[in-house]
């Protein structure tokens, strides 16, 4: 009786095979994914012309405008913070992107694909972590050191400038993107969190952008305990425009920034292992 051939397995160094399942597979894979994306691209861009462009505008305002300043006005002026006034416009634009990364999985259905071949699950939502926070954080530190010069270019022709070695610049140009690094991985786990992209950009925009003015309109008793350890409010500390009057400190508002997103990644990676696609 004849039998079929047997087709050998080809195997990698040291017999293993090259179709087992590895975290930096899987990050490649996901870097693909995110350069595939039609918005990839777009949003980056848009993050990029926002932080550089809004920031070197409200140098230029702030610069024509500091005749008029109040004493109190001028002793709290911080031309770092200035010049990366973007950052807030920006976040935006990577906010969205976060959450495309995982909800356009769900709409397409493309989620199934993944996590058939990623069968742990887990792996799929750390490797588009590893790669978005890797895309974002380089395109937002060029675009940050760019909004620094710039902004800084404008301010010297009212002598209103400091140097990239003036004490906390450094930390503001870092901490800019970091800030958007950390706001866009909340948004990668708001979307993966509720799986849609609709319902992603709405949690978001209610986290950052309506909900920290909500509460500056409550009473003052109330609003200077809780405005800042609101997120943004919390991580903008890091590079000199939170919004309230007695912001963290630096890096004790950005690690409770990390905190949140730790908490919401956290829920996605939960649902992500106890609920189907």
């Amino acid at each position: 009786m004849s039998h079929a051939p047997t087709v050998p397995v080809a195997l990698g160094p040291a017999g293993v095979s090259p179709l087992k399942v590895t975290l930096a597979r899987v990050a490649r894979s996901e870097f693909t994914k995110l350069r595939s994306l039609r918005s990839t691209l777009w949003t980056l861009l848009s993050a990029v012309v926002l932080m550089i462009g809004i920031g070197a505008l409200f140098a230029a305002v702030t610069s024509s405008q500091y005749h008029a300043f109040t004493a109190s006005q001028r002793a709290s002026f911080n031309p770092a913070g200035t010049s990366l006034t973007g950052v807030t416009f920006a976040q935006v634009a990577l906010g969205v992107l976060g959450v495309l990364v995982m909800s356009s999985e769900y709409s397409t259905g493309m989620i199934r694909s993944s996590l058939t071949v990623v069968p742990r699950r887990l792996p799929v939502l750390w490797g588009k972590l590893a790669v978005f926070a890797g895309v974002t954080f380089g395109v937002s530190l060029v675009a940050s050191f760019v909004s620094f010069f710039l902004g800084q270019a404008v301010l010297s022709g009212h002598h209103l400038d400091v140097a990239i070695t003036a004490p906390g610049a450094l930390r503001s140009v870092i901490g800019a993107a970091l800030y958007v690094t950390v706001a866009g991985l909340t948004a990668v786990g708001l979307g993966a969190l509720l799986r849609s992209t609709a319902g992603g950009i709405s949690a978001f925009v209610a986290v950052f952008f309506i909900i920290p003015p909500l509460a500056q309109a409550l009473p003052s008793s109330v609003s200077g305990h809780l405005g800042p350890y609101l997120p943004s409010n919390a991580g903008a500390a890091l590079y000199g425009v939170a919004n309230v009057d007695n912001p963290l400190p630096p890096w004790a508002g950005f690690g409770l920034m990390c905190g949140y997103a730790a908490v919401v990644i956290g829920a996605a990676a939960w649902r992500l292992q106890r609920t189907d696609a």
